[in-house]
């Protein structure tokens, strides 16, 4: 996967595969040097840098995961993929993208241990079987409100966007799927870090910060955050991830993208570990 010239500028941007072959309205990528498929729209919402980085930020130790929003799932087959032993459900609203989902599942070989479901992430207390089912929830949510600022003209960045709720509601939902302990791990717009703080600190403590720059002298334009359910530790920062060094890839986000390090989110554990 290749990082573009420049950093990316919303959900969306297409973090391209090495290779790319056009059926109709979709794709099908090759990402992380080729070693995962994804078929996704051709125009869009298509998986990013948000996503490579989210995958890349999970806890190893986890062994039952939710992808709560997935797409067309590129974070949760990501993950499971370099954990054998662990089982990941892809959880997404929009049927086209839940339906590309279950085409990636069974692209990469992972049908027995990755399954998807349709759901809405505003109504998962209505899930019964779901409820603190998961040792670790991955979350990449739409970034605005719908009905505040400008909408996108396009109907699949539109809905991946826009929230129909708010973050607050979001992560309530995310926190009943989770056991006691379990962990969350979310990637959101560094410019929204109050209302972050203040809906994750309802329901997770042990709260660790990374802050995401396009390059060193260039604000945060992203943040990933981690938390624990039920647990009372306090608020850790860890160094931030820059992105770029003028027009090429720092090292560190290369091999990001290329699926050959993880961005732990656990102190102690600063230095990005070779995948």
């Amino acid at each position: 996967m290749q990082l573009e010239a420049l950093p990316p500028a919303g959900k969306g941007d297409a973090a391209l595969g090495a290779n790319r072959r056009g059926e109709g309205d979709t794709t099908e990528d090759q990402l992380f040097r080729g070693t995962l498929l994804l078929r996704q729209p051709a125009r869009g919402h298509r998986a990013g840098t948000d996503a490579v980085l989210l995958a890349a930020a999970a806890p190893g130790e986890a062994r039952h995961i939710l992808d709560l929003g997935a797409s067309t799932g590129m974070v949760g087959l990501q993950v499971a993929k370099g954990r054998p032993e662990s089982r990941a459900m892809l959880l997404e609203r929009d049927p086209a993208m839940a339906a590309l989902a279950r085409h990636n599942i069974a692209a990469n070989g992972l049908a027995d241990r990755v399954s998807c479901r349709e759901a809405d992430a505003f109504a998962l207390g209505r899930e019964k079987d779901l409820r603190e089912a998961f040792d670790l929830v991955l979350t990449n949510p739409p970034y605005f409100t719908r009905g505040r600022g400008r909408a996108s003209p396009d109907a699949g960045r539109r809905a991946a966007h826009e929230l129909d709720g708010d973050l607050d509601g979001w992560l309530r939902n995310a926190a009943t799927v989770l056991a006691p302990g379990g962990g969350i791990v979310m990637i959101h717009r560094a410019d929204s870090l109050g209302d972050v703080l203040a809906a994750m600190a309802r329901r997770f403590g042990g709260l660790t910060l990374r802050f995401i720059h396009p390059r060193a002298a260039e604000p945060a334009h992203r943040l990933l955050v981690s938390g624990i359910k039920g647990s009372r530790q306090g608020l850790t920062i860890l160094p931030p991830l820059v992105l770029f060094e003028g027009d090429r890839p720092t090292a560190l986000s290369a091999a990001l993208h290329d699926g050959l390090a993880l961005l732990p989110m656990r102190p102690g554990q600063h230095q990005a570990q070779q995948g």
